[in-house]
């Protein structure tokens, strides 16, 4: 058989691709990944290895002693290895891999990420292993036409964005004799909130810039007076006496005092490290959250204007997260 030169290419691009594949160079991928026969590579275990170098030892002294059960033997236990391989193989092949949403997490912490595998045959596949680059593995057992989540857990040590990175998924159901595995790499990231110091949460009274600390807003505390009424006023503010003496229909106004808005500022920390004043706001928004104020967050690219409630302390957080990394906070969800 003579090789031309298109086939040469075609042989060198098919080598190209199956490296890139067993070695995990292709990229991290989004969306679910199905596990078909160019993802799944298989090799004999350190067990295999011994099982065949013991069925050699027990075929040549068939062949030296003439022993017809020792060539039964001997060829009963390499069928049965031989059908492992198949079995090993197709406890892996079509499976469908996706990751979960990784919860945030603070610096010094462990970010744990759901790994999603869905088996959509009517085969139950056991015992497959699934583990990070320096993780110890962790094993499940997915029933047929079912999907089970597995977790990697990953350590935090700074903040910004904690990628998933390559892991493997593997198998040596059911003898143990070959080993099926395939590396993935899934476009997953945790966000890594900067470490909270320890220092207190300064007043909202210094940290008013404008001078008022205090400022009058509709309320139920104090009366202040009558006004007409206009539609959608509550009844209960009506002022019924006043309507029954003939002075028409009246709303009572009420004054309440408003929380002042608490500002957390970048430049009320000058001379501190970068790292350092995001760990101090860090704190500070935590415990302005904890406190029900109404608190505002300026560093240097980002101003969010005083609110209260979890979805703004988590977007405050992630400001601090993010900063200086140059990412839009859209983009890690």
């Amino acid at each position: 058989m003579r090789w031309t030169f298109p086939d040469l290419i075609k042989f060198r691009l098919f080598n190209r691709e199956v490296l890139k594949r067993i070695f995990n160079r292709i990229g991290a991928e989004t969306g679910p990944v199905t596990l078909d026969r160019q993802r799944v590579f298989i090799l004999p275990t350190r067990h295999g290895l011994t099982f065949a170098f013991a069925l050699l030892l027990m075929l040549v002294g068939s062949i030296n002693y003439s022993l017809s059960l020792g060539f039964a033997l001997t060829f009963l236990l390499g069928g049965m290895a031989m059908v492992s391989i198949l079995h090993t193989y197709r406890n892996l092949a079509q499976l469908t891999v996706r990751a979960g949403k990784a919860s945030p997490v603070f610096a010094g912490q462990q970010a744990s990420f759901s790994i999603c595998l869905d088996n959509g045959s009517g085969t139950e596949r056991l015992a497959i292993g699934l583990t990070g680059e320096t993780q110890p593995p962790h094993y499940v057992d997915i029933p047929a036409a079912m999907t089970i989540c597995a977790r990697i857990v990953l350590p935090a040590p700074r903040r910004g964005i904690l990628r998933l990175g390559r892991f493997s998924l593997f198998t040596r159901f059911p003898l143990g004799l070959f080993h099926a595995w395939s590396r993935l790499e899934l476009d997953a990231s945790c966000i890594v909130y900067p470490q909270p110091d320890s220092s207190k949460l300064p007043t909202p009274a210094l940290a008013d810039r404008e001078g008022t600390s205090t400022r009058l807003i509709e309320g139920s505390d104090d009366f202040r007076g009558l006004r007409p009424y206009h539609s959608g006023d509550s009844l209960r503010h009506v002022d019924w006496k006043a309507m029954a003496r003939g002075r028409g229909m009246l709303t009572k106004q009420f004054a309440g005092v408003a929380q002042p808005e608490l500002w957390l500022a970048w430049d009320d920390l000058a001379g501190m490290e970068t790292e350092a004043r995001l760990s101090r706001l860090c704190r500070w928004v935590l415990d302005a959250q904890d406190a029900g104020l109404s608190y505002g967050l300026r560093i240097p690219g980002d101003t969010l204007e005083p609110d209260n409630g979890e979805a703004h302390r988590c977007a405050c957080l992630e400001a601090l997260a993010l900063f200086g990394i140059g990412r839009n906070r859209d983009q890690t969800h």
